[in-house]
């Protein structure tokens, strides 16, 4: 019998599950921790648990069904969906990444928040680029650019190329990488591979980010691909995409971009697959991100202006998903700025103290120390963990060098200790925001431990932090909390508020799109913040209209009392725990290639293709040409993805416009080719 595995690699957990190929019912589930510094290890624990050839080497490892063994070769396509992408962008880390920017103005950078997302990333500026009709804008300036990319070679480690009209003719792009790959040994992205669509800047945004994640993904799909090797799973690996559809693994480690919204994706399809309701609001709530979805009639729309995330517009096809910073382990701080509560949560992911001191019990006598010294310090229950263990990268500036240097030495320490400088506290931030070290402190997780909603890590560790925590002073000089109790029943509020409070933005989003900018008002806040409102005249109540579908780890922690706030039902399904890992295995292919017909003179119609311009007299011919180029385009990226029998079909957009007398005038035309393959054609091949 045909099974397939899918797996979802998340910042928390790694899920396994074992489904049937033709039914599509699941046989058997796992669960591991992720591995951060080696994803590997996780990977391969969840792997060999949902097979039943090996036990698990650590903690927090279990299995639906440990006795039952599955045979190796029956297993013919391993799926694998992961928010390792997604949290990258969301807590903005990342490899370094030199963009390059060819017939582009400086002031591009004030556009779409691109210079925001490119932060401290060396941009080069390159003359050269295309008109909107292909035709040259400037001469590529070739003399420059040998000496400047020379200068970003030791800084970066990753190059992004977007070129002025790109999608019109990406001539310019391609000589560039060109020159990139023969003199570095660097991955490379282009714009004009990524979309089709207009709008320089925010197509520039989705290459850069594409290139900052590439190495993190190569990780991934290299760690999947060593560990199904020592088991002897022989089949292909396949990726989920933000879309929901699958690629193979070498096209996913080509354009990582578009998985960043992978695990999201997996899990609205999981969430779908499970419950029996066609119209809900899907709330994935994971380690690091929470991730939001409309499900009506059964299924989830795509993003037509592409996908948001951490913020940032993309140009990426995919799942219609609000994400936020929210999560079980998301780091907790003071804000003092608030005046709402005294504590914030996320974006970053934080490492819980309570798994910390399953992994370092000697940081349960550092907590102890720093609580018995009468000042409290902003830095006391907080410890930085390396992710780099090898050889450090030769792009880091040098304080980067020295702290790294130092954590690998010590393996755990605590940022009072090693965070005695500004410089060396910057240098910190910098091996945190760049994945290249791990914060841990309270989260989340530990505040449930200490209330006893959930408790399987190290309770002593979570209590001691939220000790830690406590005393902490808000803005008027007062500490934040009496007790640790106190402290973690503020912190789990928060998040149940917050969590609240962005389902019902996503929900005004999704009724009324123009008013999402203005629902945060005051009312909305206390009554979703549960702000005492007995001495209020008027008192406020928010109600959905609609279930809520809660799917991930800590659903059944969090979503009673975000529900309960929304005044509405809530839906846990079996199997809700690995809801991302079911939506990897029920995937297909589907890759789409589109062009763009433009009329450069009368009688002149230009076709603008990823392989370059090409001109007919006639728009029937150009219209005959488009259809054929695109369809071969969209079957070339479905091969490449993996499908072995694609079906294509052609979609033909001519717009023009009535100018009397029975005539019309031709303004542009698009042609769309979408090519897919179910995943059992992959299974049966």
């Amino acid at each position: 019998m045909a099974k397939i595995l899918g797996l979802d690699t998340g910042g928390t957990f790694t899920d396994a599950v074992i489904m049937d190929a033709a039914e599509y019912s699941i046989i058997k589930t796992s669960k591991s921790l992720t591995t951060t510094q080696d994803l590997s290890i996780g990977i391969g624990s969840a792997i060999r648990l949902v097979l039943g050839i090996e036990a698990p080497d650590y903690k927090l490892s279990f299995s639906s069904n440990t006795n039952e063994k599955i045979a190796i070769e029956d297993i013919e396509l391993v799926s694998l969906s992961t928010t390792l992408a997604t949290n990258s962008i969301v807590e903005n880390s990342g490899s370094n990444v030199g963009l390059v920017l060819i017939g582009f103005e400086k002031d591009t950078l004030n556009q779409c928040k691109l210079g925001e997302a490119i932060g401290q990333n060396p941009v080069l500026f390159i003359k050269g680029g295309h008109n909107s009709d292909g035709t040259l804008q400037s001469p590529l300036d070739t003399k420059s650019l040998p000496k400047e990319i020379e200068k970003l070679t030791s800084k970066v480690s990753a190059f992004a190329i977007a070129s002025h009209f790109a999608t019109r003719n990406p001539e310019h792009e391609l000589k560039v990488r060109e020159y990139i790959r023969k003199h570095t040994n660097m991955p490379v992205s282009c714009s004009y591979e990524l979309s089709a669509s207009l709008g320089g800047p925010k197509r520039a945004l989705t290459t850069f980010l594409n290139a900052k994640i590439i190495g993190l993904l190569k990780n991934l799909i290299n760690s999947t691909l060593q560990q199904m090797q020592q088991i002897g799973l022989n089949c292909e690996l396949m990726v989920v995409k933000g879309d929901g559809s699958f690629v193979s693994a070498n096209f996913a480690k080509e354009y990582p971009i578009e998985t960043i919204l992978s695990g999201p994706a997996a899990s609205v399809s999981g969430a779908a697959f499970l419950a029996n309701e066609n119209t809900a609001v899907v709330c994935d709530i994971g380690g690091t991100t929470t991730d939001i979805a409309m499900l009506k009639n059964g299924s989830v729309k795509l993003s037509s202006d592409g996908a948001e995330i951490g913020g940032w517009n993309t140009m990426v096809k995919a799942v219609k998903i609000w994400t936020t910073g929210l999560g079980g382990d998301s780091e907790m701080h003071v804000d003092k700025d608030t005046s709402i509560t005294s504590i914030n949560l996320g974006p970053r992911r934080a490492l819980p103290l309570c798994l910390l001191a399953e992994k370092f019990p000697a940081c349960l006598d550092i907590m102890e120390q720093q609580l018995s010294a009468p000042i409290a310090l902003r830095t006391d229950g907080k410890f930085v963990i390396p992710l780099v263990s090898g050889e450090i990268p030769a792009w880091l500036s040098r304080s980067e060098m020295i702290m790294a240097e130092r954590l690998i030495k010590s393996g755990i320490s605590a940022l009072a200790d090693i965070a005695d400088t500004q410089v060396a506290l910057g240098a910190i931030k910098n091996l945190l925001s760049k994945g290249l070290a791990q914060l841990s402190c309270f989260t989340p997780t530990d505040a449930s431990h200490v209330v006893y909603k959930f408790n399987i890590y190290n309770t002593k560790a979570a209590i001691l932090g939220a000790l830690l925590s406590a005393r902490q002073k808000n803005s008027k000089g007062n500490i934040i909390a009496k007790s640790a109790e106190e402290l973690s029943l503020l912190c789990l509020n928060y998040l149940s508020s917050a969590s609240a409070l962005k389902i019902a933005g996503a929900s005004i989003s999704e009724d009324n799109a123009t008013a999402y900018t203005a629902f945060k008002t005051p009312a909305i806040e206390a009554a979703l913040f549960n702000i005492s409102q007995k001495s209020r005249l008027l008192q406020h109540k928010i109600k959905l209209s609609v279930p809520i579908i809660a799917i991930g780890a800590s659903a059944v922690t969090h979503y009673p009392e975000i529900a309960e706030r929304l005044d509405t039902s809530l839906i846990i399904p079996e199997f809700a725990e690995v809801a991302g890992a079911i939506g990897a295995a029920i995937g297909s292919i589907c890759q789409q290639s589109s062009l763009t017909i433009t009329q450069t003179q009368e009688s002149i119609f230009r076709v603008h293709s990823t392989n370059g311009v090409k001109d007919f007299k006639s728009l029937n011919e150009a219209v005959d040409f488009g259809k054929e180029e695109v369809r071969n385009l969209s079957e070339r990226k479905a091969i490449k993805a993996g499908a072995k029998r694609p079906k294509t079909t052609i979609f033909e957009k001519i717009e023009t416009v009535e100018i009397g007398n029975g005539k019309s005038l031709f303004i542009e035309g698009t042609i769309t080719a979408k090519t897919s393959e179910n995943v059992n054609n992959l299974t049966t091949t």
